[in-house]
């Protein structure tokens, strides 16, 4: 959790926030709607974060239906040993 929150904060400060980080490692994954609800911003500006956190290697995003769902790599690896 202490490296992702460093990446994030060293990267893209901009969109960093304590609920951000709270909501990657709340479970595995997350998706759009969960970010819009948990940071109380719109759903363009959630899917831009979520797409900002994709280009710098902290999440991983699957398409499934119609859905995407961005995987936490860090909290994946953690519970997948």
């Amino acid at each position: 959790m202490q490296s992702t929150k460093h990446i994030i904060k060293a990267k893209l400060p901009k969109i960093y926030s304590h609920e951000l980080i709270n909501n990657l490692f709340a479970h595995p994954y997350t998706k759009v709607e969960f970010i819009t609800q948990d940071l109380n911003i719109h759903r363009n500006t959630a899917s831009k974060y979520l797409n900002q956190l994709v280009d710098i290697g902290v999440l991983t995003k699957h398409k499934l239906g119609k859905d995407n769902y961005y995987l936490n790599n860090e909290l994946y690896a953690l519970l997948s040993d």
